[in-house]
């Protein structure tokens, strides 16, 4: 039964080198539909991946009392490295943050030596990155974190940096991934009739092995088969030309004005594309057997 199995398997696969020229095209259209939809894709990953690093890095300015012994602050700063999110922080102790206004204001920053508590207090400016959670829930669970370090007295942010985060998120929810799964299923549609006309021409060696008084699975294997391999190759091919487009697109992103990083698909993304490829091509072949 086994080697049954693996004939009528290998049968597929050479019946793929019949009709070279119809195969060829069909092969070229499959690989082009897939190209296009793993590019379109590939723009859309690195869009949303762009914005939401803009919109879900969020800045705290954390300040502490004046009079906060300066050993107990800096134990403190080491502590905000085990923030959820953390990317980087900058922290003054009161005579750097009073050099750095100075050099803003000129050297106007000397008069604040005389303002009651002894000038500017020790600050900290934190950088976090929101994971894929709800953005205002992050800054609370952030602020409720800074607030119960001893000695801090105030705490600063950009409630407009929540509002872009949350608007973000909501567009992809809402529009940008419906989009992605419409142009999946256009380009299904597309390399599904595709294989549907190149399966067309075998429908008179398919009558044939009927009135022989062939199986259904001694018919419809082989075509099966012939249907996924090439859907797949479609795919390897299409995330070959992807390949090569990210490397031009990358280097065009690198490119000032823009400085952004251009990211390959992920994996599980390339992996869901050849495996939709696969599937288009089994079930292409089942509706055109059943035609």
């Amino acid at each position: 039964m086994i080697a049954r199995l693996a004939r009528l398997i290998l049968r597929g696969v050479a019946d793929l080198g019949r009709n070279p020229l119809a195969q060829a095209l069909a092969l070229g259209a499959v690989t082009l539909t897939a190209f296009l939809a793993g590019l379109f894709l590939l723009l859309l990953v690195n869009l949303n991946q762009a914005l939401l690093s803009a919109g879900g890095e969020f800045v705290f300015q954390v300040y502490w009392a004046s009079d906060a012994p300066l050993d107990t602050v800096r134990a403190q700063w080491q502590e905000l490295d085990a923030l959820p999110g953390f990317h980087a922080k900058t922290t003054y102790t009161p005579d750097q943050a009073l050099a750095e206004l100075g050099v803003a204001l000129q050297g106007g920053a000397e008069a604040l030596k005389t303002l009651p508590g002894g000038g500017l207090p020790p600050t900290a400016v934190v950088s976090l990155h929101a994971p894929g959670a709800d953005p205002a829930e992050f800054v609370q669970q952030t602020l409720r974190a800074l607030q119960g370090l001893p000695g801090v007295a105030d705490i600063h942010y950009s409630a407009l940096q929540v509002d872009l985060a949350r608007s973000w998120q909501r567009f992809a929810r809402t529009v940008l991934w419906p989009l992605i799964g419409l142009l999946g299923l256009t380009g299904a549609l597309v390399v599904g009739n595709t294989l549907r006309l190149a399966l067309a021409g075998r429908r008179d060696e398919v009558e044939i092995l009927r009135l022989v008084g062939a199986g259904r699975w001694y018919i419809q294997l082989p075509l099966l088969v012939g249907g996924a391999v090439q859907g797949l190759l479609g795919g390897v091919l299409a995330l070959g030309l992807l390949a090569l487009a990210h490397l031009a697109l990358a280097d065009l992103a690198a490119t000032p004005p823009l400085h952004m990083a251009f990211t390959f698909l992920p994996l599980a993304h390339c992996l869901a594309l050849l495996a939709g490829m696969t599937l288009v091509g089994v079930l292409s072949s089942l509706v055109a057997l059943r035609e």
